[in-house]
């Protein structure tokens, strides 16, 4: 229960993890705690949440991004053993999830159309579609008190329209999913590789600094880089392509905000937006 001192706490994010082998986002106001994506086993998560003293037995909703394994591997079994716990994705998503999610407990699925707009309370969730190789793949921005937190990954490219939608949040999870050398020159097949370049892939470096420069505003405080590929980028170097590319523009890195990584397997701290 909320103690006196916890009752306006605001809205806090903890990144669990992100990266291009699984991705889940823990977020909470005080009437609400949310997950965005089941990306690992449930045991997985509800471990990463003790890490942060949290438990998912608390968790209300899971709202899921697409089908892709790496965002709903733990789903099923989330959704079975947590019978209270909401379900919240579009008609094409819910469509297109793998089998390996399992059978689904129908009364605790909602349908979250692209581009509306859901209220739970103090947390309201605007819903905004991207380019990507699912069903119907759609990402998410929070807000509660004039505060937004923006999830936006595993897009081929960001819009005007988009950049619009999400501009001057206070904090946000970006893909830097690649180096576009580390890619060229590295194992994947060539089709593979086309991929994760197309328009309906995955931001490099670049492109997720470039997304930035089009959405950083006088608010945001906390940019975290997510998504990353294990085999076509490293931390240290997608950290150093966005910030020198963010500098040149005159945005100041670690003044007015700060730029910050993800990890794999192990949450970042429980923030405030």
């Amino acid at each position: 229960m909320l103690t006196t001192a916890d009752a306006d706490f605001g809205m806090r994010v903890c990144v669990l993890a992100s990266s291009s082998s699984g991705n889940t986002t823990y977020i909470e106001t005080p009437q609400h705690k949310v997950l965005v994506d089941a990306g690992f086993s449930g045991k997985k998560i509800a471990a990463l949440l003790a890490s942060i003293g949290r438990d998912l037995n608390d968790v209300d909703s899971l709202f899921i991004t697409h089908e892709h394994t790496d965002h709903v591997q733990g789903m099923g079994v989330l959704a079975r053993r947590y019978p209270k716990l909401r379900i919240y994705a579009n008609e094409g998503t819910f469509a297109a999830l793998p089998k390996s999610v399992g059978k689904l407990p129908y009364d605790q699925l909602s349908i979250f159309k692209r581009g509306t707009t859901l209220s739970l309370g103090d947390l309201d969730i605007e819903s905004f579609g991207v380019s990507h190789d699912a069903a119907e793949p759609q990402f998410y921005q929070f807000h509660h008190d004039d505060k937004a937190f923006t999830i936006l990954t595993d897009t081929g490219y960001v819009s005007d329209r988009l950049a619009g939608t999400i501009r001057d949040s206070d904090a946000y999870l970006m893909e830097a999913n690649h180096d576009l050398t580390m890619l060229r020159e590295g194992p994947y097949p060539w089709g593979l590789k086309q991929r994760i370049m197309g328009a309906e892939g995955h931001l490099s470096n670049a492109d997720g600094a470039a997304a930035l420069m089009d959405v950083i505003g006088p608010r945001t405080k906390r940019i975290y880089l997510g998504h990353r590929s294990a085999n076509n980028n490293t931390k240290p170097l997608a950290h150093q392509t966005v910030a020198d590319m963010l500098l040149a523009e005159g945005l100041p890195v670690g003044h007015d905000f700060q730029l910050l990584d993800t990890e794999r397997e192990t949450p970042e701290a429980l923030f405030t937006v």
